[in-house]
């Protein structure tokens, strides 16, 4: 039983940001005619302010980022090319996130070297069980199911660290950059603001959402 209320609390907390931040995005997804240009514009005009010229802006069927590589904001066709709050308010998130690559954000670097470190233990882990499944019979060899085990956990923690770099930087990117600069310089008004830090709030809960969820699959993990 108790393991029960867990599993349903569990859920609640992985599974309950993602639907709330459907929501608030779709509650803040309507035409808005009277705002001043449309996410893709919004990402250009900031980003000629701050002189990031150079960094382009795109829209994508994949998700919201900036792609540092290539140094591009990649907007979502409903946020690129439609006047709505949350369109503004991805953009300008986005865009935050083009600011702290320009100004070496300490946490935006790390996140990176973190993520791709992340990448390779995954990469190498799948091999690794993807070979010991070759193997067969040989996987019954207590060494193999050691290295087996160690390989999984090893993955796991690969994704937490993956997970939790990227919370500050999500949220200097909302909170720290966007939020400060669409108030200060009253690109919205104080009922629109209120419904971009809703927004942005929302987004910033997922974050948090992931990472416990990757918390989650590696404890349950280790209790098998």
């Amino acid at each position: 039983m108790v393991w029960l209320i867990l599993a349903v609390l569990a859920s609640v907390v992985v599974f309950g940001p993602s639907l709330w931040v459907r929501h608030v995005m779709a509650r803040h997804g309507d035409h808005r005619p009277d705002l001043p240009g449309t996410g893709g514009e919004l990402a250009r005009h900031l980003l000629d302010r701050f002189n990031l010229e150079s960094v382009g802006v795109a829209a994508t069927d994949g998700p919201d980022c900036y792609d540092p590589a290539s140094r591009i904001v990649r907007l979502k066709h409903e946020h690129h090319d439609r006047r709505t709050i949350t369109a503004i308010a991805v953009a300008a998130h986005e865009v935050g996130h083009a600011l702290q690559h320009a100004d070496n954000y300490p946490p935006f670097l790390r996140r990176a070297g973190i993520v791709r470190s992340a990448q390779i233990v995954d990469t190498l882990g799948s091999g690794l069980l993807f070979t010991l499944s070759l193997v067969g019979g040989a996987v019954s060899s207590p060494r193999m199911i050691v290295l087996g085990v160690v390989a999984v956990v090893l993955m796991g923690l690969a994704r937490v660290a993956a997970s939790v770099a990227n919370l500050p930087t999500e949220h200097d990117a909302s909170f720290g950059r966007a939020l400060p600069i669409l108030t200060r310089d009253a690109y919205l008004g104080s009922e629109d603001l209120k419904a971009v830090r809703m927004v942005l709030r929302a987004a910033a809960y997922t974050y948090v959402a992931q990472a416990l969820a990757q918390l989650i699959n590696l404890f349950r993990f280790l209790r098998r």
